[in-house]
C-alpha cells in the first residue's frame, strides 16, 4: 500500500506540474490574440489573473484527474489489455471528462470575464471551434506527457533530459551502485513450466519488481532473460540503505503473493542478488538504436558477486567496499565470507552476506 501511495504521489506531482505549464501556455497564447477567440473575451483583465484563476486551478484539476486515470490503468488494466485497447479506453474517458471540464470552466469564464459563451445548449461542444482547438491542444500535450513518461521509464529519472542536451555524447565518469538480480533455479523452473508459461512467470515477477522500485530510487539498466540489472547514483543507493531495502521489499512482495504464484504456476519465485558500487564510465552508444552504456570493473565485479550466491547458499551478497558506506540497523545481520577470488578477476574481493531478521 505504501509503495502504491508513493508512486501515485510522484505521478500526481509530475502530472500537475506538466498541466499547469501546458494550460498557462495556452492561456498566454490566447490572451495575446494569436488566433482570434470566437467568444469575444476582452483583454482588460490582467493576464496574471487569468493564469492564477484558470491556468493553475485548471492545471491542478486536470493533472489530478490525468494522474488518477493513468495510475489506475497502469496498476489494474494495462497489464491485461493491449496498448491499443488501453489507448482507446483512455481516449474516451479523457474526451468525456474534457467536455465536462470545459463546460464547467467556461461558465466560470463567463462570470470572470463578463462574456456569454455557448455552453448551455446540449451538445454545444460539437460546433464550438474553441472546444476543438482545446481538444487538439490536449491531445498534443497528452502525447508529449506520454512520451516523457515512457522515455523516463526507459532511461531512468533524469537521464532523458541529459540525453536531450547531449550530456553523454562524450564518456563521463560517474559513481554508481549496481545490483544483479537473478531468479534462483531458473533452469529447473523453465523446464518445469515450458517456455510460454515460464515467460509469463518472469513477466509477472518483473512486474512485481517494478511495483517496489520507485520507492527506492532504483533504475533498470537491463533485463537479460530472467535477470534484472538495477542501478542507483551512489548517494541515492546508500541513502536509507535503498539498495538493501529494495531487495527485501521485493522479497516481501513475492512472499505476500505466494498463494497466487502457487495457484498460477505451482512455484513460488525466489531471487538472489549481488551488490557492488564505485566509479565507472557512462556514455551514449548506437545510432539506429540509442542506449546508455556503463563501462567499467564495477559491473563485471557485481555480476561475479551475484554468481557466488549459490556457492555460499545466500540470497544477497555485497562487497565490503559498498557495505562500509551503508548504515545498517538491527533488523539486518551480516556474515563475512572472507576474501573471495572471483571468476575472471585477479584481485580478491571481501564479501559479506546480508540477511533480514524476520519478526
Amino acid at each position: 500500500m505504501k509503495n502504491n501511495i508513493f508512486q501515485f504521489i510522484r505521478l500526481l506531482c509530475g502530472a500537475i506540474t506538466f498541466w499547469i505549464f501546458a494550460l498557462c501556455l495556452f492561456i498566454f497564447i490566447r490572451y495575446f490574440a494569436i488566433g482570434e477567440l470566437e467568444t469575444g473575451v476582452e483583454n482588460d483583465i490582467p493576464i496574471i489573473h487569468w493564469l492564477l484563476n484558470f491556468g493553475i486551478i485548471s492545471g491542478i484539476i486536470i493533472g489530478s484527474f490525468y494522474a488518477t486515470i493513468d495510475f489506475l490503468f497502469d496498476k489494474y488494466v494495462s497489464k491485461k489489455l493491449s496498448i491499443g485497447l488501453v489507448f482507446i479506453q483512455k481516449s474516451i474517458i479523457y474526451l468525456v471528462s474534457l467536455i465536462i471540464s470545459i463546460t464547467f470552466i467556461s461558465r466560470k469564464v463567463e462570470e470572470f470575464g463578463d462574456v456569454n459563451l455557448p455552453n448551455d445548449v446540449s451538445g454545444w461542444w460539437i460546433k464550438s471551434k474553441v472546444f476543438w482547438v482545446i481538444v487538439v491542444y490536449f491531445i498534443i500535450c497528452s502525447l508529449v506527457f506520454a512520451f516523457i513518461k515512457i522515455a523516463t521509464e526507459k532511461f531512468g529519472k533524469g537521464i532523458f533530459v541529459k540525453l536531450l542536451i547531449g550530456h553523454y555524447k562524450k564518456p563521463r565518469e560517474e559513481k554508481r551502485i549496481f545490483m544483479f538480480l537473478d531468479l534462483q533455479a531458473s533452469t529447473t523452473i523453465a523446464e518445469q513450466l515450458g517456455h510460454y508459461k515460464y515467460s509469463k512467470f518472469i513477466q509477472e515477477c518483473f512486474f512485481d519488481l517494478n511495483m517496489v522500485m520507485t520507492k527506492y530510487n532504483a533504475d533498470v539498466y537491463q533485463y537479460v532473460g530472467d535477470e534484472a540489472v538495477l542501478c542507483w547514483p551512489y548517494s541515492k543507493g546508500t541513502l536509507k540503505n535503498n539498495c538493501i531495502e529494495l531487495f527485501y521489499s521485493f522479497e516481501d512482495r513475492l512472499l505476500k503473493k505466494e498463494k497466487e504464484y502457487l495457484k498460477k504456476y505451482g512455484i513460488h519465485p525466489k531471487f538472489k542478488a549481488g551488490l557492488h558500487g564505485g566509479d565507472l564510465i557512462v556514455t551514449e552508444v548506437g545510432t539506429i538504436k540509442k542506449e546508455i552504456a556503463y563501462h567499467g570493473d564495477v559491473i563485471n565485479t557485481t555480476a561475479r558477486i551475484q554468481g557466488e550466491c549459490n556457492k555460499y547458499m545466500q540470497s544477497l551478497l555485497i562487497s565490503k567496499k559498498l557495505l562500509n558506506d551503508l548504515k545498517l540497523d538491527d533488523k539486518y545481520t551480516t556474515i563475512e565470507l572472507g576474501n573471495i577470488p572471483l571468476k575472471g578477476k585477479e584481485e580478491k574481493v571481501i564479501l559479506f552476506a546480508i540477511n533480514e531478521q524476520k519478526e
